[in-house]
């Protein structure tokens, strides 16, 4: 009985690592970017707006 035991948390902890190392990988593979800063003119055409 032990061992079943012993053996189905061996599986659930190389699932849980699995999909740790998954998520890791796919995350750092995403590429970021960010927005463009307004343009000085952007800025006052917005002001004037308000």
């Amino acid at each position: 009985m032990i061992w079943v035991v012993a053996i189905v948390c061996i599986v659930i902890t190389i699932i849980v690592v699995a999909l740790s190392i998954l998520t890791l990988d796919k995350g750092y593979g995403y590429k970021h970017t960010i927005d463009p800063l307004p343009s000085e003119s952007d800025k006052g055409s917005n002001r004037n707006q308000s």
